[in-house]
């Protein structure tokens, strides 16, 4: 503890020497004032389906959040929605199996809050960035504006549409060290006063360190927007992403005396899985249909309708167990296949409007949705030929050499419709021109159907349900004392049914199980010091109430968890310090424990105290930038057990912009320049990923 105490000192002392603190962002390039209210400089884009639904600026917004823009997506060469967490405080990455984004948010981890224009988009699989305008991430339980889940926050995907008033294009492509590449092209053209047609397309060749490691991954994403006249603007949007890559698991721990476990190191290359087994699947096409009316100055409204069509599937064969006192060392594998087939139906509808009763002023937010989702998943065990197992205990050797097996047990075979129908309330209301209320209420109802194939026998039909009916209250309280600066006060509650995020694990006990319950208070101060330079800070508590999690010492069983509480402190500055530099820069403390049962008083799983990042960049000449970034990850304990630490790492970024010409910019991009030796995520406590050693990118962009 004291030698991870010492690196994270020495990596904030880093920090502020680099001239920094957080991780806001707030757009301080392409800040152009519309008067469709579209938006801009410090409000979330509402006529993009922003996050807040509400023409609001962040300023006066009571929680804390971070925009992650188009300018620094691509100034950062993040490629995932995994890079971008790792530059956000207080949000931690999961490793999802090799196979999914899974993220950690205030110490709540989430496979579902995950949101496309503040629609949900909830099944497992890696979501590119190659479409998007900005990435908005909000923290805090946010079930009035986003529904069930959410406890401890949200990232939304804001795309990019169809533009009515002038055509433009751009090419992008890049290649880095381990030899995987990029493409994406994005162009909009005018075709008419009142149409417009864009589409954006993306395909990439993946590959990384790891011994075996290859995929590729394509999409393409056309949309029309149609001025319709009468105050009326429609857009009409589809994406298709193909998805196919290897399922690695990392590497994994090993016993250490007196004290955790550790994860295995020396291996960074070695794959612990089947060279030719382990893979993944995926095609998604998302169509969706947004409707925006304006009434009057002071009433606006719009309908989103969504349709997405999802077939997933993945088999693996990953590390169970590792001895390594053994002579020769042994190695204990394990596996599985499974396939998810999801089909998302949602429409959502909100109307925004303005007035005043007596002193008063009131931006009144009314909204509906409603969804309909079908889903098959069926998950097949292994068998090892060799022990007529599902798992066998081999001789370690590099490369792992795997023995026959094959996908045979059908261990889950399971159905599920659900149908939710929600309404919600806010109103924000100015009680003066320094004090502002917010209050709001959601009401969700979620019915549940589960046919469970594997239960069907004479005494039962497999079928389990289960109808919830909750209301989620929010509040709100902003006290101004300048124009530019804001403290508030908030609290609000959120939900998870039992049958979990992906309404998959409904069974003859959890059906009889209360929702998941979140609370989140928070109090915090945004101040902007200039229109191109904000720092937020935050103080918070999230209580979670009974929930489940996987067994660590069975990762196929479910236990139950009374609850845990985490307690934690943000703080961020954005924006330019001078006319040349830019600094994103941001610092988290988590105090996350299990509140209850015989993990009491644990770490939650994934959580590390102390994160903390800076990402600088300077423009030296009118051609030539330079950047550089550190990123420090506290050590973490994989699972609620507590048995395995992850240690923790500091990792150093940089990159160099050169414009060629006023249209074309090459940069290149240089990953753990120091050649840190990390791991930095897992899945349990013998899954560990192991950190990229040093890699460059460079990227040519062109614009026309």
């Amino acid at each position: 503890m004291l030698n991870s105490s010492a690196r994270m000192m020495t990596a904030l002392a880093t920090l502020f020497t680099l001239g920094a603190a957080p991780v806001w962002a707030t757009e301080t390039t392409e800040q152009t004032a519309v008067d469709t209210i579209t938006v801009t400089g410090r409000f979330l884009s509402i006529d993009r389906l922003n996050a807040v639904k509400t023409p609001t600026p962040v300023l006066d917004v009571p929680q804390s959040l971070s925009i992650v823009t188009r300018a620094q997506l691509e100034d950062q060469a993040f490629s995932s929605i995994a890079d971008i967490l790792r530059y956000t405080p207080g949000l931690a990455v999961s490793q999802g199996e090799g196979h999914r984004d899974a993220i950690i948010i205030r110490g709540n981890q989430s496979t579902a809050d995950f949101f496309l224009d503040g629609v949900r988009d909830d099944v497992q699989y890696y979501r590119p960035l190659y479409n998007l305008e900005q990435v908005e991430i909000l923290r805090g339980a946010n079930a009035l504006l986003f529904g069930r889940g959410g406890g401890g926050g949200v990232v939304n995907r804001v795309t990019k549409t169809a533009q009515l008033d002038e055509n433009f294009g751009g090419l992008t492509s890049s290649l880095d060290t381990f030899g995987a590449y990029q493409v994406a092209g994005d162009v909009n053209s005018v075709l008419s006063d009142t149409v417009a047609f864009r589409i954006n397309v993306f395909g990439e060749h993946q590959d990384n360190h790891r011994d075996v490691f290859e995929g590729d991954r394509f999409a393409v994403n056309p949309t029309f927007t149609v001025d319709l006249g009468d105050q009326t603007q429609a857009v009409f949007s589809y994406e298709y992403v193909n998805d196919d890559r290897v399922v690695d698991r990392g590497v994994p721990s090993v016993t250490v005396v007196g004290g955790p476990d550790v994860p295995l190191e020396g291996y960074r290359d070695t794959f612990f899985g089947s060279a030719d087994g382990n893979y993944t699947t995926l095609e998604a096409s998302i169509f969706r249909t947004r409707l925006d009316h304006t009434f009057t100055d002071t009433l606006r409204g719009n309908v989103t309708i969504q349709y997405a069509d999802y077939d997933k599937y993945y088999q693996n064969i990953y590390a169970a167990g590792f001895d390594a006192a053994a002579s020769p060392q042994r190695l204990t594998l394990d596996g599985y296949a499974d396939e998810t087939t999801r089909q998302n139906f949602i429409a959502q509808g909100n109307l925004v409007g303005e007035f005043d009763t007596g002193p008063f002023s009131h931006t009144v937010l009314l909204g509906v949705e409603y969804g309909d989702q079908s889903t098959s998943n069926a998950r097949i065990d292994n068998t090892f030929a060799a022990s007529n197992d599902d798992q066998i205990t081999i001789d370690f050797s590099t490369p792992v050499m795997v023995p026959d097996y094959a996908f045979v047990d059908t261990l889950r075979d399971r159905e599920s419709d659900v149908q939710f129908a929600s309404l919600y309330l806010q109103d924000q209301i100015d009680l003066t021109d320094q004090l502002k209320l917010v209050l709001g209420l959601r009401f969700d109802r979620f019915d549940v159907d589960v046919l469970d194939r594997e239960a069907v026998s004479a005494t039962d039909d497999g079928r389990r349900g289960r109808v919830d009916e909750e209301v989620s209250p929010r509040l709100g309280l902003i006290y101004k004392p300048l124009e530019n600066v804001s403290v508030y006060a908030s609290y609000a509650e959120s939900f998870l049914p039992s049958a979990g995020d992906q309404f998959l694990t409904l069974t003859r006990t959890t059906e009889d199980v209360q929702p998941q319950r979140f609370e989140n208070t928070e109090v915090g101060l945004k101040w902007d010091f200039t229109r191109n330079l904000s720092l937020t800070t935050a103080l918070f508590r999230v209580e979670r109430g009974l929930f489940t999690s996987v067994d660590p010492n069975n990762v196929s069983q479910v236990i139950t968890i009374p609850g845990s509480v985490t307690d934690g402190f943000e703080v961020q500055l954005t924006g330019q310090l001078t006319d040349a530099w830019t600094v994103n820069a941001g610092y988290s403390y988590l105090d996350s424990t299990i509140d209850g049962g015989g993990f009491d008083g644990n770490r939650t799983l994934q959580t590390p105290e102390h994160m903390l990042s800076i990402w600088n960049e300077y423009q030296a000449t009118d051609q030539l930038a330079l950047a550089l970034g550190v990123t420090y990850q506290d050590s973490y304990f994989v699972r609620e057990d507590n048995a395995v630490l992850v240690p923790d790492y500091t990792r150093v970024d940089a990159a160099v912009f050169y414009d060629l010409t006023d249209q074309t910019r090459l940069q290149l991009n240089v990953e753990n320049l120091l050649d840190e030796d990390y791991f930095p995520d897992a899945h349990s406590n013998d899954n560990i990923s192991t950190g990229k050693p040093l890699n460059a990118r460079i990227t040519i962009r062109h614009q026309f």
